[in-house]
């Protein structure tokens, strides 16, 4: 990965190049918001809010928002030609018919089952949650987009997840600020290290086990 884009939008690049043509693609909050801005202009492809878009395009330009047309975060975006609107109970009905290819999530935690924990920290407030459930199990493809360790310097890739669950073994991918992981039958496997980390200090901060492609 070349440092001339914010790690924030490094790992949105990563995350765009697995969208292909064609394709529906929902995103959540924070960190997944940022993906179709990295997405090459000839790829068509339609990305889908909860809140009720289908065909959502990169973010509004300063001064080109509109009040009504925001994503599932609240923020500003642009909508692509053939874009459409629909009330988020026909945004829910696409994601739990397996209309969703990909799916794009922030999360908690991750385990090496690829358990996702995201709608809950026991004991404070979270705010926007909401559809991870269903997406989780009824997407395609379920891609995890989060910081590699939280505030504290824990590891959010875990062997076994504190959190409440949000879905069981239901995450393929992992993107990092430090890395790639995909989920297999047998474990964890890292296949990017992004720059400037190394193979051993992804170990390091990584609570489980995993294996190098």
């Amino acid at each position: 990965m070349g440092m001339g884009i914010g790690i924030r939008d490094q790992m949105a690049k990563r995350a765009a190049a697995e969208i292909k043509e064609g394709m529906v693609v929902n995103l959540g909050i924070g960190i997944p918001s940022l993906v179709p801005n990295h997405l090459p202009l000839e790829i068509n492809v339609m990305f889908h809010a909860e809140n009720g878009i289908v065909g959502m395009g990169a973010s509004a330009k300063q001064g080109e928002e509109d009040e009504n047309l925001c994503n599932a975060g609240g923020y500003p975006v642009s909508l692509v030609s053939g874009g459409s609107y629909c009330d988020s109970v026909i945004a829910f009905g696409m994601i739990r018919r397996g209309i969703v290819d990909i799916t794009i999530l922030g999360a908690l935690q991750v385990s090496e089952k690829g358990d996702l924990a995201n709608w809950i920290v026991p004991g404070k407030k979270i705010p926007g949650m909401g559809g991870a459930m269903e997406l989780a199990q009824k997407a395609q493809k379920v891609i995890v987009l989060m910081n590699h360790t939280d505030k504290a310097g824990n590891s959010k890739i875990v062997k076994e997840c504190s959190f409440p669950l949000t879905s069981r073994a239901c995450v393929d991918m992992i993107i990092t600020d430090m890395a790639v992981f995909h989920v297999t039958e047998k474990g964890l496997v890292l296949s990017e290290v992004f720059q400037p980390y190394t193979l051993d200090q992804v170990r390091e901060s990584t609570a489980c086990s995993f294996f190098c492609k």
